[in-house]
């Protein structure tokens, strides 16, 4: 059984768990302003600038498989805080960069750790509470973590002007050395060394194959995988989107990540306030009639107008709104599928999603960034593939036998 919070304690416990996840989405944006700049510093073409994305995304993918399990073997508190430190490092490195190769080596690096507090956070969520507690903690989470993508940009983009790119990474080193600081004094370790597991090879692929094998897990992992990057797509393409479609300067990133932070504080309080009194199966219905809503909008809009302000914004509003609705649901419902193992299933459920961002990043963006018009029909596809596979987990359920029921878990369910 998970432990429980008493009253009062940890009360700052959702915040810092939203700080030390926001590390990755907050690294992968705030230093998008300052593409050229670094392209032009280091006589760097714009798409050899775009794969310090790439570099950043793959180790972050990668990783995710181990953070969890290795958290389930040393402790929640022990890794995170290793992992912190090893990310402010990266980012001196990123800010001492002499060559491309070297940001392109230090944000690998960056990567390989920034996936750890939002891995090893789910988790420790599941370890504290069950059922609707959980999902109203992992939505207050989720509330503060949404504030992260809009002020990465605007943050970036105004170091940016102010000081140069290099410290976008000056800042970001600070904000994770501080972070270290605050969880040394602040981040209770909630897995109990009787429970933790041994980091056995063996052991590990048979949890690895246990998890991947799941055809409920995978279904649910890529339901939330794909409506997520149906808005990263957006993200990524930042630059391209609003800098020369839409045609607002560096410092005006927060025409794009503004609105979509505030789409996702309002679905992650909707899911808190929804919790214990919808199911969460209801409650990513409702998530994907809006997103797909939002982006029939969207799509319509760009068939037939060229881009324009305010107007290619606000669909993507009411999709990140439906996108935040669905994902505190998604998660815990795929975490609870595996409930002795629910760091090393948060880490394959983070491996899925980042591998997906990363192909987003790598490959779909560039190739949908040319138009406005393709940009929102590939938010379409990539939709239509996470409703499909949702609707997949439903077909999963209806034939399953009675014995995966109980392991699913009704309060799940």
């Amino acid at each position: 059984m998970p432990h429980r919070l008493a009253r009062g304690d940890h009360r700052g416990l959702p915040l810092l768990l939203a700080a030390i996840s926001a590390i990755g989405p907050f690294s992968t944006d705030a230093y998008l302003p300052s593409f050229q700049e670094i392209g032009r510093a280091f006589g760097a073409p714009a798409l050899l600038v775009q794969q310090t994305l790439t570099a950043y995304m793959i180790p972050f993918a990668v990783m995710t498989l181990w953070h969890g399990a290795i958290s389930d073997a040393l402790g929640r508190r022990r890794v995170t805080l290793g992992m912190l430190a090893l990310f402010s490092l990266a980012s001196v490195g990123c800010m001492l960069s002499w060559r491309i190769e070297a940001l392109l080596f230090f944000r690998a690096v960056q990567g390989m750790t920034a996936g750890a507090g939002m891995v090893i956070g789910r988790a420790l969520v599941r370890d504290l509470l069950e059922g609707a507690e959980a999902q109203r903690l992992m939505s207050r989470i989720a509330l503060v973590f949404a504030i992260a993508p809009a002020l990465g940009p605007v943050v970036g983009g105004w170091l940016h002007v102010w000081f140069g790119w290099r410290s976008v990474f000056a800042f970001l080193a600070l904000f994770s050395a501080g972070l270290v600081v605050a969880c040394w004094r602040g981040l209770p370790e909630t897995l109990p060394a009787a429970q933790r597991r041994p980091l056995e090879v063996r052991s590990m692929a048979s949890g690895y194959r246990e998890v991947l094998g799941s055809p409920a897990f995978l279904a649910l992992v890529l339901a939330l995988t794909f409506c997520f990057s149906a808005v990263f797509v957006y993200i990524v393409s930042a630059p391209t989107f609003l800098v020369q479609h839409l045609r607002v300067p560096e410092t005006a990133f927060l025409w794009l990540f503004g609105p979509i932070s505030g789409g996702m504080l309002l679905g992650t309080s909707l899911s808190g306030a929804l919790a214990g009194r919808v199911s969460p199966r209801r409650t990513v219905a409702l998530a994907y009639a809006a997103m797909a809503l939002s982006a029939g909008a969207n799509a319509a809009f760009h068939a037939f107008f060229a881009p324009a302000l305010p107007w290619s914004i606000l669909p993507l509003v009411g999709y990140v709104l439906g996108t935040s609705l669905a994902m505190p649901s998604l998660t815990l419902m795929a975490l609870d599928l595996f409930p002795s193992r629910r760091g090393l299933a948060s880490s394959c459920q983070a491996f899925v999603q980042t591998s997906g961002n990363a192909v987003v990043t790598a490959v779909v963006a560039p190739l949908l960034w040319g138009s406005a018009r393709g940009l929102a029909f590939g938010m379409m596809a990539m939709l239509a593939v996470g409703g499909a596979s949702f609707l997949a987990y439903g077909v999963w359920r209806r034939c399953s036998a009675p014995a995966q029921d109980v392991i699913v878990g009704t309060n799940a369910l």
